[in-house]
């Protein structure tokens, strides 16, 4: 039994049993692969997935049970490599993470800024999606932690670790009506167009949810994947913007106003997700402290090994 074997396996489950993809992303070719997955059947002496003639239709039950050990090996052999890493050079390397637009703009710059000053030998890559992308990042081990606040409790194959909570603000033009207002109500905003995040960021469903328990439907006219965007249309005019009070800086963006919205929504928490059974190098550890204090390297090894995930809380 070979890793390549194993790697090969779990690659094409990964790619929706779809060889020639999985040999793309191998760098390999398709016989190759194939050649790789018979072979280990015939070690295991069980069919792994499902024919129809040469086409792979789906996975048999031995099969998943083999999947499961795959990636657990898979797992394995990545943290071996990072402990010999660690060891061999435990100043340089590279750190990526996966997170959103807003948190790669406005919640990072300073970690990552301390991190380099820390470590100038490790380089930093950010990758930017949405949450359901960068939870599957980190699941698959393209990224070593990811940081949102919508999803990362819910994926089975990460930890969940509160970093921060926040709120939101109202951002009108200059001389809006709503900044008349004595304070800032849902009624208020109501009556004009809302510009706001897209369904899967930034706990969409709490805005909509607080409309909703006051009998309000708001007339939501553009969603957007990110602030700024949400910023650059209501300079525009096209409708008023909900978003995470921390993208609004007054000098930056002086050609706007924000009207403070914590007394109308829900607290949201932003979460660090790093995969269940990591080995995470020591520069790691030292950016998640910079990032979130209250996240030790005792508290974070703890967390990742356990086998039932986080309680805790902030």
């Amino acid at each position: 039994m070979k890793l390549s074997q194993i790697r090969s396996l779990s690659e094409v489950a990964r790619r929706n049993l779809n060889v020639s993809a999985a040999a793309e992303a191998l760098y390999t070719s398709q016989p190759g692969i194939s050649k790789q997955i018979k072979a280990l059947e015939e070690e295991l002496g069980i069919e792994i997935f499902v024919r129809n003639g040469k086409r792979l239709v789906g996975v048999t039950e031995p099969g998943r049970a083999v999947l499961a050990i795959a990636e657990r090996l898979l797992a394995e052999a990545a943290n071996l490599k990072r402990a010999g890493e660690q060891f061999a050079n435990e100043a340089s390397g590279t750190l990526t993470i996966a997170t959103t637009h807003t948190q790669a703009r406005y919640a990072l710059p300073k970690a990552v800024t301390a991190l380099k000053r820390r470590y100038p030998e490790v380089q930093t890559v950010i990758h930017q999606g949405n949450p359901t992308q960068i939870c599957a990042q980190v699941a698959a081990g393209e990224a070593d932690f990811c940081v949102a606040t919508e999803q990362i409790a819910e994926h089975p194959a990460l930890v969940s670790l509160p970093c921060y909570q926040w709120n939101r603000c109202v951002v009108v033009r200059p001389r809006h009506p709503l900044l008349k207002e004595e304070r800032l109500t849902l009624e208020a905003i109501a009556r004009y167009p809302i510009v706001t995040y897209d369904f899967a960021f930034a706990n969409r469903s709490l805005v909509n949810r607080a409309f909703e328990q006051r009998g309000l439907t708001p007339n939501v006219v553009l969603t957007a994947f990110d602030a700024d965007v949400i910023k650059t249309y209501v300079e525009l005019g096209l409708g008023v913007g909900i978003m995470a009070k921390m993208a609004f800086h007054p000098r930056r963006d002086r050609h706007l106003r924000a009207l403070d919205a914590s007394h109308l929504f829900p607290t949201s928490t932003t979460h660090l997700g790093i995969k269940r059974g990591a080995y995470l190098r020591g520069y790691t550890y030292a950016f998640i402290e910079l990032f979130a204090p209250q996240l030790s390297r005792d508290l974070v090894e703890k967390t990742v090994m356990e086998k039932e995930g986080s309680r805790y809380e902030l």
